[in-house]
């Protein structure tokens, strides 16, 4: 799929079929978020990949949305080892679910509701954050699915969000 098409196309994901993510789709997803870029090259992340029922179970009590959790296959947690580098995190989350998206899985960001008991399920050091926690799948019916070859402008079309002319300024802010 195109990189411009992925991008626009992407829409959150939040029921799955109840089927794997094969490994080597998954290896694809997590050297996206790899590759990422970050401040000065710290690459203070480390992604907790968790595949295990009982344990996806547990975890998503621990998000404001626990059904994305619920009925995942995957769930891929975003831990950061330097708070100071949560805008790293939201790059390497957003580089992870295009690729998904791209590659046919759907995924949701979720955000802990209590991060001290993720970090313990987890196995996290203390001084790590956890911004988010990826749910992955394939898209259950009904679901946001990729379209490789789709129409941009047609996508744009129906993507409810302010128009540029409204977010957009030029040199200076435009109220």
């Amino acid at each position: 799929m195109d990189a411009y098409l992925a991008v626009i196309g992407k829409r959150e994901v939040r029921r799955y079929e109840d089927r794997p993510v094969p490994e080597d789709v998954m290896t694809r997803i997590l050297q996206a978020g790899r590759a990422t870029g970050s401040s000065r090259n710290r690459q203070p992340w480390r992604f907790i990949v968790v595949t295990d029922r009982s344990r996806l179970r547990d975890l998503s009590g621990l998000v404001s949305r626990p059904s994305n959790l619920q009925g995942c296959p995957v769930a891929i947690a975003v831990a950061m080892l330097d708070p100071r580098g949560a805008f790293d995190a939201g790059r390497a989350a957003q580089s992870m679910m295009v690729a998904a998206w791209a590659l046919g899985v759907g995924t949701c960001p979720n955000t802990p509701t209590d991060e001290a008991a993720v970090k313990r399920l987890l196995g996290l050091p203390d001084e790590a954050i956890v911004p988010t926690i990826l749910s992955l799948g394939y898209p259950a019916a009904g679901e946001p699915r990729p379209r490789p070859g789709a129409d941009p402008a047609r996508v744009l079309a129906r993507v409810r969000r302010l128009p540029l002319a409204e977010i957009v300024g030029r040199e200076v802010y435009r109220p």
